[in-house]
């Protein structure tokens, strides 16, 4: 599916300047113990690097994200994957747009490009393997034909582990803003929109509808990491076990409406979310996605529960 896995060559789309991928994201958080059971019963591999905890998924070597610890729960940044031939490119960008190179943060070890965007967020582009997709996911669903049964019994369903990181969505102060900043300078596309209160932008090497979004707040923060899963059993496997496990605040089953995945997210002990997502849209690297403002009864979900009240609360603020 990607070239992390060596046997697929990255997509790419000849010419145009942007990042392939999100390749990691860095918060902390009050307590590690907590962090670790809460990402290990979701279904990550979790491991200890130094004074932080390393997120993967099951059977590969990436790591998606670290979790630091800190006196409460805060983002500290994101990091994207370009391509080698496009570093230097990106680097020119910056000076000719001024924006400042910053330092990488204390303890990383990095030769990546580092700057504030700008909602004042850091974020670092560096040579990375493309871990987005170079295709559609692929999604199973199942239908018994007559005279089978179809159902898996819950005594023998098997646990639920992501097949990687899906897409990353954060509160910013001014979502116009956002998409302007990740456009001119990253590189990425406009998926969709509904006016000024929430944008999906893809990657233009080819990615799903989204790998990074944005909902408007009075303040930066994080809202919810999405991990892609293979089917509906596997997200209701997931929130079941979740449940089983404590973590009984979240929401779905669901189908959103821009992106088209189905979801259920878990709340986690911070008052943000994990997402397990299936089915998501699809933008290859030689499609140009048209892209809409929406209304929002038309860019949230298309069915599910009732949202909860404090869904969209920026608990970071």
């Amino acid at each position: 599916m990607t070239e992390i896995k060596g046997h697929i060559h990255s997509t790419r789309r000849p010419g145009e300047l942007g990042i392939h991928s999100v390749d990691h994201f860095q918060f902390v958080a009050p307590d590690l113990k907590v962090a670790q059971n809460f990402y290990s019963e979701f279904g990550l591999d979790v491991s200890e690097r130094g004074n932080r905890l390393a997120l993967a998924t099951k059977g590969s070597p990436h790591v998606w994200g670290f979790v630091g610890e800190g006196p409460r729960k805060k983002h500290q940044h994101m990091s994207f994957g370009a391509f080698e031939d496009d570093i230097d490119r990106f680097a020119k960008r910056l000076r000719d747009m001024r924006i400042p190179r910053l330092d990488p943060p204390p303890g990383v070890d990095s030769n990546g490009i580092w700057f504030h965007e700008h909602d004042g967020n850091l974020v670092e582009i560096a040579v990375k393997p493309k871990t987005s997709p170079n295709e559609k996911s692929v999604f199973t669903a199942v239908s018994a034909g007559p005279g089978q049964r179809g159902a898996p019994f819950r005594s023998t369903m098997k646990r639920t582990y992501p097949r990687r990181l899906a897409h990353i969505l954060m509160f910013t102060r001014d979502v116009t803003k956002a998409i302007e900043f990740y456009t001119r300078v990253l590189g990425l596309r406009l998926s969709d929109h509904s006016g000024d209160n929430i944008a999906f932008l893809h990657g233009i090497h080819g990615s799903d509808h989204h790998m990074v979004a944005f909902a408007r707040s009075n303040a930066p923060g994080h809202h919810h990491f999405s991990w892609d899963v293979g089917s509906v059993d596997e997200i209701g496997a997931g929130a079941m076990y979740m449940l089983g496990k404590g973590y009984d605040r979240g929401w779905g089953l669901g189908r959103h409406v821009l992106g088209s995945n189905l979801f259920h997210y878990v709340r986690d002990p911070w008052g943000s979310y994990s997402e397990y997502s299936a089915d998501i849209d699809y933008v290859p690297a030689d499609f140009d996605w048209k892209a809409g403002d929406y209304p929002p009864e038309d860019s949230f979900y298309a069915w599910g529960p009732n949202v909860p009240h404090d869904f969209v609360h920026n608990y970071e603020a």
